[in-house]
């Protein structure tokens, strides 16, 4: 259910954010933006400058069109890199794990950010499918983690799905919770399940789509249109795929049919399409052709 806190809270002090690709710039962006000083981890020292550069120019993006509360460059002067997780700052506040779906990388990570950071930090992780409580099971303090599933693009994205393992505290919740609410963003709460509830039901109206697409249904257009025109929503399906990544909703849809059976197995057409490169926007094709 979606919670209701009356007041804004102040942002945390410190964010670590790992893994400044699109998701985990996104989520630096959006803490610096709030007032937060964020550490933006990559692999190396090169990788972290390129990840707060692009975050930077996100910024200066964001401030010609009067999206900022301040100038780009006050903003982005609030980031700092840093070349691995073992470089945190004991006094972090929040930590938000945003690399590649996969749990022995997150778990990993995630270790290392709690050998790191001191004892009243929150670790999260940003995952989108994968099984919160395996990844608790990694950490010496399992009770200060849960998972904050952030939304492409973040900046402009209202909604952070906040998913509670068994272990999870209830004032790591609370906390996480000011947190979200800190950024002017909405929540909804769920207990760990595989693919949680946003993309457990994204995912099942994309691969249905796509089948769809192979069945000579429709057209993409078509499809999309008639969700958009029919039940509102602000992009269709199959758009929405190329936004996320052909290869992002593949894992996602493995994951999900080896946990909860048939009605996930991938189509032969998304397995197609990533094997030829064509992995949506990122690329510049997948179900539409993108510049």
């Amino acid at each position: 259910m979606t919670s209701a806190r009356p007041a804004q809270p102040a942002p945390p002090a410190h964010v670590a954010v790992i893994g400044g690709g699109r998701m985990g710039g996104g989520i630096a962006q959006s803490f610096a933006t709030a007032g937060s000083t964020v550490t933006l981890v990559d692999d190396g020292a090169r990788a972290a400058g390129l990840a707060v550069a692009r975050v930077t120019e996100s910024l200066e993006r964001a401030g010609d069109r009067g999206l900022l509360p301040a100038p780009a460059g006050t903003i982005a002067a609030r980031i700092l890199p840093a070349a691995s997780a073992s470089e945190l700052p004991a006094d972090t506040t929040l930590v938000v794990e945003a690399v590649f779906e996969d749990a022995g990388l997150k778990a990993a990570v995630l270790t290392d950010a709690e050998k790191a950071v001191g004892p009243d930090t929150i670790l999260a992780s940003n995952t989108s499918s994968l099984s919160v409580t395996e990844l608790a099971a990694a950490l010496k303090e399992p009770g200060r983690f849960l998972g904050l599933h952030f939304f492409n693009p973040v900046p402009a994205s209202t909604l952070v799905e906040l998913v509670t393992a068994p272990a999870t505290a209830p004032a790591t919740l609370d906390r996480a919770l000011d947190f979200v609410h800190a950024l002017g963003k909405r929540d909804v709460v769920v207990k760990d399940s595989p693919g949680f509830a946003s993309s457990r039901l994204g995912v099942t109206l994309g691969l249905e789509a796509i089948r769809m697409v192979e069945e000579g249904v429709a057209t993409p257009e078509a499809i999309d249109d008639a969700m958009m025109l029919g039940y509102k929503h602000p992009m269709g399906p199959l758009r929405l795929t190329d936004v996320v990544g052909l290869d992002v909703r593949l894992a996602i849809a493995e994951y999900l049919h080896a946990t909860l059976g048939e009605r996930f197995a991938p189509p032969p057409l998304l397995r197609e399409k990533v094997a030829r490169g064509e992995l949506g926007r990122k690329t510049g094709k997948g179900f539409y052709t993108w510049n």
